[in-house]
């Protein structure tokens, strides 16, 4: 599986990495990649609207290696899922392998599918066409929404506040929302005290819980993938990490 940071922080794209390999297991080893460019924080639409192009650019590199099963896109908007999933589910690995016995490579090519050898096996530098991409934000709400849970969500980015009430609506989860809760202070400044940012999620979470009705809690951001870690074992109600959520769907779709 490869995790695409759509932030161009390596040291995050290491720590959401060593996250979904502890979820994952050996079983299906994880490769993290970064994006080329952008910021190094999706902290407001713009930011994400910048990383969409750029994520599907570092997820199509990532998959023309032949050893991809799954991409995971690692922020909490998704940036540029919609477009991944577009590119990689126009054919599959057995109609191509049929359309290479029959019209020859040149033709597959031409067709804009990508070239296969004898068994089947994607060549090196043609896209795969037809592996799960999954994005961490909607994995975490969907699984924090699962049997009809209501469901808030902790996050340090006041300005996608829009963006996430909008993606729970488009989800068809909006009955089940309970609405958002917002660490106090900056989220730059945050993430450069992770005792600060652990102890002002946890006051979010709770607030969810208490104040809000929640009987589950996502942590809304890649970034903060330790503190969600962390909270779990500190918060009584349900705390849904993203990247895990994401892992664990991967799994299922790959075993579907």
């Amino acid at each position: 599986m490869v995790l695409v940071n759509p932030n161009t922080s390596t040291a995050t794209t290491a720590m959401m990495t060593a996250i979904a390999r502890r979820t994952l297991g050996p079983a299906l080893p994880v490769r993290g990649v970064t994006v080329a460019r952008g910021p190094r924080m999706l902290t407001d639409p713009d930011a994400l609207r910048a990383a969409a192009p750029e994520v599907l650019a570092a997820g199509l590199r990532a998959t023309t290696g032949g050893d991809c099963a799954a991409l995971l896109v690692a922020a909490f908007g998704d940036p540029g899922l919609a477009e991944l999933r577009a590119a990689t589910s126009t054919t599959s690995t057995t109609s191509t392998t049929r359309a290479t016995s029959t019209a020859g490579a040149a033709g597959v090519r031409a067709a804009g599918f990508p070239v296969v050898g004898a068994t089947g096996v994607p060549a090196a530098g043609a896209p795969v066409a037809g592996i799960p991409v999954v994005g961490i934000g909607e994995a975490a709400l969907l699984e924090a929404a699962a049997a009809g849970t209501p469901f808030g969500v902790a996050t340090t980015t006041p300005l996608l506040a829009d963006a996430i009430h909008a993606r729970v609506t488009a989800l068809g989860l909006a009955d089940l929302y309970t609405g958002i809760r917002l660490t106090a202070g900056t989220p730059e400044r945050l993430s450069a005290d992770p005792v600060l940012l652990l102890d002002r999620l946890e006051r979010a979470v709770r607030a969810s819980a208490e104040r809000d009705g929640a009987r589950a809690v996502v942590i809304g951001g890649g970034p903060l993938g330790e503190a969600a870690e962390e909270l779990q074992a500190r918060c009584a109600v349900r705390v849904v990490a993203p990247i895990p959520a994401a892992c664990r769907a991967i799994a299922r779709l790959l075993t579907a």
